[in-house]
């Protein structure tokens, strides 16, 4: 009997999670995040882009590191974690959007310290959206 009630209060929970889930996925307002209109500079014949990043052991433990000290400094935005690194013998590219010319300057920074000042390209751009969220 415990058992069967158990598995009837399991059931009456799933049921219950999926109705909420599906009630918000049809109610949510918010917009998807999508950065087509940003990416479309990257059709651009010479763009640079992640998929030409160079898979030699030096530049990928560039983009690791900066990467790295990316995520570990939590002042930055989801924007900002989300940049494109992009090396390419010892040239660092840094593109994409992020929240602030602050932000902007910080990321800068530690790409320069990790890559060298005359190493990095900086072609990120100030996110207009308001609903950046850390």
């Amino acid at each position: 009997m415990i058992k069967t009630r158990l598995a009837s209060i399991g059931s009456a929970c799933l049921l219950l999670t999926f109705n909420a889930l599906s009630a918000y996925a049809q109610n949510d307002a918010s917009p998807n995040a999508d950065n087509t209109a940003i990416n479309v500079r990257d059709k651009t014949a010479g763009e640079a882009t992640a998929d030409q990043a160079k898979n030699n052991p030096s530049d990928r433990a560039v983009m690791q590191k900066i990467r790295q000290e990316i995520i570990e400094d939590k002042s930055l935005s989801t924007y900002a974690q989300n940049l494109k690194i992009i090396a390419q013998n010892g040239k660092v590219t840094l593109k994409g959007p992020v929240q602030s010319d602050e932000e902007r300057k910080k990321l800068r920074e530690i790409a320069y310290n990790v890559a060298g000042g005359t190493n990095v390209k900086d072609e990120m751009s100030i996110s207009d959206s308001s609903a950046v969220h850390h």
